[in-house]
């Protein structure tokens, strides 16, 4: 009789110690399946921040890349302080900015839209620099410049940006501030200067698209 009670108290034991190993298992599995959650979503939250902040996953050239490509190209790399943000209605001439082209400062409250414009059709610069502080890139010829500059540069306009696929956030426009280059790339507080559209200035050029397109101080989708 007593060995029975034995063995019955020996099962129950064995009952209760794979019970015990089984609710270990499963809490361990839930905390696990907690933790991957947590890691899912500082992934997905780091993609987005990276996204917002970087353009896409895409790897920008650095300022030290870029000016290496400008100078290579013969051309003139410039980052400048800002010269302020205010909106203001009143038309804007080159006198107005301390940069040519203008690369910062007080603006038309209306931002001109991304696009190729027509020779003549140009935005106002108090419009155009509006679009900069958005976060754009504005590819600017001289209204001497020649045609094969303005196909090299139109080239450059359409294509992808970074690893979207597409051309997006860019404006080709005719320059209306008498700019001493023959072209220019010109972001907010930065441009790049050329004296052509010759193949090493529109890879200068696309390097610095890369470097600080939807870099703006005020990013507009």
């Amino acid at each position: 009789m007593s060995s029975r009670q034995e063995e019955k108290e020996q099962r129950k034991q064995e009952r209760l110690e794979r019970e015990r190993a089984a609710a270990a298992e499963a809490k361990r599995k839930r905390t696990l399946q907690i933790a991957g959650g947590a890691v899912v979503a500082v992934a997905i939250v780091a993609g987005v921040v990276l996204a917002v902040a970087g353009g896409g996953g895409a790897s920008r050239p650095s300022d030290a890349a870029v000016k290496t490509a400008a100078t290579a190209a013969g051309c003139v790399y410039r980052t400048f302080p800002s010269e302020g943000r205010g909106h203001t209605a009143a038309p804007r001439t080159p006198a107005d900015y301390k940069t040519n082209p203008p690369t910062s400062g007080d603006h038309n409250p209306n931002p001109a839209q991304d696009g190729l414009y027509v020779a003549g059709n140009e935005p106002p610069i108090g419009n155009w620099v509006h679009t900069l502080e958005h976060g754009r890139i504005i590819l600017q010829y001289a209204p001497a410049a020649s045609p094969s500059a303005f196909a090299a540069l139109t080239k450059l306009y359409n294509q992808p940006v970074l690893d979207s696929g597409k051309s997006y956030h860019m404006v080709l426009m005719r320059n209306n501030t008498k700019m001493p280059f023959q072209t220019a790339a010109v972001a907010w507080q930065h441009y790049v200067g050329c004296k052509d559209a010759s193949p090493a200035t529109i890879k200068a050029m696309a390097a610095f698209r890369d470097r600080f397109v939807d870099k703006g101080p005020e990013l507009i989708p």
